[in-house]
């Protein structure tokens, strides 16, 4: 999950303004809790396709 979408429930800003220290703490946990959630949702989309792909790809090599 990315954290410029949410909003903080103790001062009702953006969780990635860090207004104050509820979602100062929330950004950093999000930030180090995943590999992916600094990544946009079409970069995402982009390696799915890559790895798809690349899957297809070794499929159709081996048959």
């Amino acid at each position: 999950m990315t954290y410029d979408r949410l909003v903080c429930a103790n001062c009702a800003a953006p969780v990635s303004e860090g207004r104050c220290p509820v979602c100062r703490a929330n950004r950093e946990r999000l930030q180090q809790e995943n590999f992916f959630s600094g990544l946009n949702p079409m970069a995402l989309v982009a390696l799915l396709a890559i790895l798809v792909a690349a899957v297809a790809l070794l499929a159709h090599q081996t048959a």
